[in-house]
């Protein structure tokens, strides 16, 4: 639609939505350009009324917290929503059943889990993302995946239906699952096991200092670039960037991680081109050395 449009058909909401909106400092990578609509969700409602007046007729894109997203320097031509603190909600169902709110960071759920005493959850302590974006690509780390705690999901489509499905009926893999990208999560129940606090503040404990040992923090980076090949090979992604790719390549300000080859960083001001062109090289190298096809890990919005 033309922006003259959206601007009378979305006049409601107010500051709620904001078109030509920057979206740099709202991703880890610190890298993006604009957006022509910008859209904060205060609640369920606004959600679900504004979807409907879209009426499926821009592309929508969720963005989470921004932690494996690269966003495009050129303006996204669509409506990017943004999932407020009302979505932000965490209760404990019963002794074992936690249901969380899509905007809940993984690391907020960790230990909300640890504070009643329900084990399960440790690995996500070390995830930089949020529930709805685990549920997305079916994150997970150190051999635990959202997939072995995730009882259901609530969602809405694109079109203003909200439904719930229960995680029997997803098929989960590898970083991914076969739900439709017309759904928004809205929020999931998860099922723990109960243990003791002391116990579970030990293991969390346990497996970040190993992250803190093997990945960079505190620094521009978005995680995982690309997911490990575990239908073509044994080895971990970061083996195969390691001996086919000289370390120290860089494109602008987009280089690899010395701490660990699979994390890209914009070291001051890297463009969406300088990544990409990075993440194309990376690409090309380990195929021509081993034969094996990368597949990215993060988001690309563009």
């Amino acid at each position: 639609m033309e922006i003259e449009n959206l601007k009378k058909i979305l006049n409601e909401f107010g500051d709620n939505v904001k078109f030509y909106h920057d979206l740099k400092k709202k991703n880890w990578f610190n890298i993006g350009g604009k957006t022509k609509v910008f859209y904060k969700a205060e609640n369920l409602k606004d959600l679900v009324n504004i979807l409907k007046k879209l009426n499926n007729k821009e592309k929508i894109f969720i963005l989470g917290a921004g932690s494996n997203t690269l966003i495009s320097d050129d303006l996204i031509d669509g409506v990017v929503i943004k999932l407020s603190k009302n979505f932000n909600n965490i209760s404990l169902h019963g002794e074992d059943i936690i249901i969380a709110g899509s905007a809940v960071l993984d690391k907020t759920l960790s230990e909300f889990a640890m504070n009643n005493n329900l084990s399960g959850f440790e690995f996500l302590s070390c995830i930089p993302g949020s529930v709805g974006g685990g549920i997305k690509m079916n994150a997970g780390c150190f051999g635990k995946e959202f997939k072995d705690i995730l009882i259901s999901i609530q969602a809405i489509d694109k079109i203003g239906n909200v439904i719930t499905i229960p995680s029997k009926d997803i098929r989960f893999e590898y970083r991914k699952n076969n739900l439709s990208d017309d759904l928004i999560f809205l929020s999931a129940s998860f099922k723990g096991i109960k243990s003791n606090s002391d116990k579970i503040l030990h293991e969390m404990n346990k497996l970040k200092a190993e992250k803190e040992k093997n990945q960079p923090t505190k620094i521009k980076t978005s995680g995982s670039t690309f997911k490990n090949p575990i239908s073509q090979t044994d080895k971990k992604v970061w083996e195969l960037i390691k001996e086919s790719v000289p370390l120290d390549k860089s494109f602008g300000d987009a280089c690899i991680s010395e701490k660990h080859c699979n994390f890209f960083v914009n070291k001051g001001q890297a463009t969406f081109k300088d990544m990409i062109n990075l993440i194309d090289f990376v690409t090309k190298n380990v195929l021509e050395n081993t034969g094996i096809s990368l597949e990215k890990e993060i988001k690309i919005l563009k």
